[in-house]
């Protein structure tokens, strides 16, 4: 893998920004960084926030835990990032928002999205009167075979 250039770094930058824009979100210098890192070249992500951070650092950029925990949160009441919840004590996050399944490899604690049609719903959930389906999270938990 080649070391990013003066201009992919210009372009995660402008991506970064456009991103954070399009959630209505100022762009403060911890945003930025961190934005960069989760849509900086172009492709999905799935992290935590523990794994979010180490990328910050390994990137020279000084964030606090709680400020990745804080900005995580914020794309996500933004809309930017989708929180996938696959445990009590575990969230990942997701930069690709719209609806669709994931796999959760158990042993290496690895989420990656799964194509659409590895689910089929049999029709619109039923729903209390008065209520909406707001998202409908699918995981298929995966380890590998004992051989």
């Amino acid at each position: 893998m080649r070391a990013p250039t003066a201009q992919d770094r210009a372009n995660a930058s402008t991506l970064a920004a456009t991103w954070l824009d399009s959630g209505g979100l100022r762009p403060t210098r911890q945003r930025l960084a961190l934005a960069e890192l989760l849509v900086g070249d172009g492709r999905d992500r799935h992290v935590t926030a523990e794994s979010l951070f180490e990328a910050a650092a390994a990137a020279g950029q000084p964030v606090s835990l709680a400020t990745v925990y804080n900005t995580l949160r914020a794309f996500c009441a933004a809309g930017l990032l989708a929180e996938v919840t696959v445990d009590g004590s575990r969230s990942y996050f997701d930069t690709r928002v719209d609806d669709h399944p994931h796999y959760f490899w158990e042993d290496e604690g690895h989420l990656s999205d799964a194509p659409n049609d590895a689910v089929r719903l049999a029709g619109e959930p039923k729903v209390p009167e008065g209520a909406e389906v707001a998202r409908v999270d699918v995981i298929i938990r995966l380890r590998r075979r004992e051989s």
